[in-house]
């Protein structure tokens, strides 16, 4: 097993998983024992400067020894999603045959439900043991980057440029950026390496918002309800279907915009909802949230007072939005691509990066891939041969800089 492999192992056995119900900077304090361990293999790396501050952001600089007119950074974050990030177990498949991979006695990975596996036939593969996630989004691409620091410490005649280096706690709960310091980082541009297949790059994503919606009921014996009873769990179903049925995630792909029904909860006097909104069109994305604030309207008025109350919150923009202005960002890791003998492809992110936010922060940041897929569940697995592709990614992108 080779040492880019063993880093990434490691770092997955860290829980991180952050919070989305915590009021505090980290969600979750567990992230700083990975951020801890990042800043001392720096340390003994030769990166002196590199620090972890009290909001558990890893920032680095990597002197270089020919210089360049521009500098460039790259990010990771290092929290999972909210799915069982605890007692991550990674398990090595070496040459896959193209079958059924047995997670444990309930789960599998079966390429008839999964068909991206086939096409990593002969490939080495990384999967969990069925009870966790993995975590290749996004400790493949803190991988990537440790590996490719490691990689020019041991062979100092390697020419570079000065380049910096971010990870970020919160990126799963949205918060990724909330206390990024984007002039201390002092970028010109940046690349987020937290994306799938190591072919694609990303310029866009999604214009993001979600909805809180808290239904209260009036409770008495359904035996005496007539006229008298409001359910509170029957408003929320009539709420959802309200919203245009053919939005829903598992009807769309591409550019495709959605309602996400994350959560329900309800019972008779009271009920929570919780969406996430999601379009590429911020036009789009607008409409879907008028459609929302109808339907609420409407039920209120059908109960003649206000039972149902309804919160928008906005999370991100479309970063394509900025990056259309910077196109030889993106154009020099399609280059780096074809340099390293991978046909690119730029597709839009069905999804959120730090990037988003970072780009209307100033900083310029597309989104690069690592090799993982099926993120944010026990079906996680990552293809080794693209996580060694991302890490010469990297190399060739600074070798272009300079």
């Amino acid at each position: 097993m080779n040492r880019l492999i063993e880093r990434f192992i490691s770092y997955c056995k860290i829980d991180t998983q952050s919070d989305p119900t915590s009021n505090s900077s980290p969600s979750s304090m567990k992230q700083f024992d990975l951020a801890n361990l990042l800043v001392k293999q720096l340390h003994e790396l030769g990166v002196d400067n590199a620090y972890v501050d009290e909001h558990c952001y890893v920032y680095a600089t990597i002197e270089g020894n020919r210089s360049s007119d521009k500098i460039v950074g790259f990010i990771a974050h290092m929290d999972t999603a909210d799915f069982n990030g605890h007692g991550v177990n990674p398990r090595l498949i070496t040459n896959y045959d193209g079958k059924l991979i047995k997670l444990n006695d309930d789960y599998n990975l079966d390429p008839l439900e999964f068909p991206d596996l086939e096409k990593h036939i002969g490939l080495d593969l990384i999967v969990t043991d069925g009870t966790t996630l993995l975590g290749a989004d996004d400790k493949a691409g803190i991988a990537a980057i440790m590996e490719t620091v490691a990689y020019y410490h041991d062979n100092p005649e390697v020419k570079h440029p000065t380049f910096k280096i971010a990870f970020t706690p919160d990126e799963e709960v949205g918060l990724g950026t909330a206390y990024f310091d984007v002039k201390k980082f002092g970028c010109d541009f940046a690349y987020t390496l937290d994306g799938g297949a190591i072919n694609e790059v990303c310029d866009e994503t999604f214009n993001a918002a979600s909805a809180k919606v808290e239904i209260s009921g009036f409770s008495i014996h359904p035996g005496s309800a007539k006229g008298r009873m409001i359910n509170a769990s029957n408003i929320a179903i009539d709420f959802i279907n309200m919203l245009d049925y053919s939005k829903r995630p598992e009807y769309t792909d591409g550019y495709d915009g959605f309602y996400h029904l994350d959560s329900f909860n309800g019972g008779v006097e009271k009920a929570t909802l919780s969406f996430i909104i999601r379009d590429h069109d911020i036009n789009k994305l607008e409409e879907m949230i008028m459609l929302m604030k109808k339907s609420a309207e409407y039920i209120n008025l059908r109960y003649g007072k206000d039972v149902l109350k309804l919160e928008i919150s906005y999370q991100y923009k479309n970063m394509y939005d900025i990056l259309k202005d910077y196109p030889n960002i993106t154009k020099l890791a399609m280059d780096s691509l074809e340099e390293l003998n991978i046909k690119p492809i730029k597709v839009p992110t069905r999804g959120g990066t730090d990037g988003a936010n970072l780009t209307f922060m100033g900083l310029p940041c597309p989104n690069l891939g690592t090799g993982g897929y099926n993120y944010h569940g026990r079906y996680e697995y990552l293809v080794v041969q693209q996580l060694e592709l991302a890490q010469k990614l990297i190399v060739k992108i600074l070798e272009k800089v300079a």
